[in-house]
């Protein structure tokens, strides 16, 4: 059961964890004690010894481990004008193996209309598919992101009288990215996507109406119609994914609950071709949602955890396949980590090898259980 296009049989989420020299690097770099030619010569040296190992490892696709960015969604964000980075007015809890905790994370607000300038990640991609063998993946932040880190009181007024007028111009701005992505030879996106998967927790749905003004039951609408915008006019032979999970930094998260409350929605209003879904835990709840997933879509298990650096058992793994696949048939199942190994610079719960252990035995996995990556 080989897949001759992407997600693989054994795929990953995207992030990586950085090398201390990169780390090093950027902190030089933001304090200008070293030029940008070389910040960029040592991030760009990283990238190409990251994708070497994965393409090492038998994977089908590389990742630049997001190298090039200080967080997940932010650095993406940030490149868009109008938006603008500002303390969080709300306090969220993060929960852990060792106990809640409360933050303020930062987040944005968008001040005018949105455009964007110039290309983000697209020198990027071009970089990391000059130097793959194996077929480059890029990552970028669903575009619910942008609204959900700020609601109708953190959209300005003026600029946006009607939210539906936010949406559509937002939804151009991910077209204009994608349209020059493909056109830089991208085959392989994922949008990453946290907010339908804390939709499920009845907390955070909540925290949904409260905070944000927002009707947790429609919410999930309004976003399909908000990605399926974004993606529009996309070449037919690009695959795009969706990554959801219920917040990942230093071994915390922030949702729980099963994909129930969502799951309709999720699988069958939405234009992608495929998911990766966490499920390292009883926190994403059971695989029934599966039932909701139509023929030609495929599901990659994040069977693997990244909050800890312990290995699992592959029996276990190989079990939990048996018994995701009750709901959807093997053919349409593939494995990954549940998340990325790292939300940004700092915060890693391991080390560089004991990530690729992981990712050795994703491969291995794939390889007993379909016959291939």
């Amino acid at each position: 059961m080989e897949r001759k296009q992407p997600p693989f049989r054994a795929d990953h989420v995207g992030s990586l964890v950085r090398p201390q020299a990169l780390i090093d690097a950027w902190e030089a770099w933001r304090e200008e004690k070293i030029e940008e030619d070389e910040f960029r010569g040592i991030q760009q040296e990283a990238i190409r010894q990251v994708v070497r190992r994965q393409e090492d490892l038998g994977l089908k696709l590389v990742t630049d481990g997001e190298y090039n960015r200080t967080t997940w969604q932010s650095y993406f964000l940030l490149k868009i004008d109008n938006v603008k980075q500002v303390p969080s007015k709300f306090k969220v809890r993060f929960h852990s193996d060792k106990g809640d905790m409360e933050g303020k994370p930062h987040t944005v607000n968008v001040t005018g209309r949105l455009s964007r300038p110039q290309g983000i990640f697209v020198d990027d991609f071009k970089f990391l598919k000059n130097i793959a063998r194996s077929v480059p993946k890029i990552t970028i932040p669903s575009p619910s992101v942008m609204h959900f880190r700020c609601g109708r009181d953190g959209i300005d007024r003026k600029a946006y009288p009607e939210m539906t007028d936010f949406y559509a111009d937002l939804a151009r701005v991910y077209r204009e990215e994608i349209t020059d992505l493909a056109a830089a030879g991208c085959r392989y996106l994922q949008l990453d996507e946290v907010n339908l998967a804390y939709l499920c927790d009845p907390a955070l749905r909540d925290q949904v109406r409260d905070n944000i003004g927002e009707d947790p039951d429609t919410l999930p609408e309004t976003y399909a119609g908000l990605i399926n915008a974004a993606i529009a006019g996309r070449p037919d032979d690009m695959v795009v994914t969706m990554h959801l999970c219920r917040g990942n930094f230093a071994g915390n998260w922030m949702a729980e609950g099963g994909y129930e409350p969502v799951a309709e929605t999720l699988f069958n209003s939405i234009n992608v071709d495929g998911y990766f879904l966490e499920y390292d835990s009883d926190r994403a709840g059971g695989f029934e949602p599966l039932r909701y997933v139509p023929s030609n879509k495929t599901v990659v298990l994040g069977l693997v955890t990244t909050k800890k650096p312990d290995l699992e058992n592959k029996d276990e793994i190989k079990r939990r396949i048996e018994q995701a696949a009750e709901y959807l048939p093997l053919e349409q199942l593939a494995l990954s980590p549940q998340c990325g190994f790292s939300s940004g610079i700092g915060g890693n719960t391991m080390d560089i090898e004991q990530q690729f252990a992981k990712l050795q035995l994703i491969v291995d996995v794939a390889r007993e259980v379909w016959g291939s990556t």
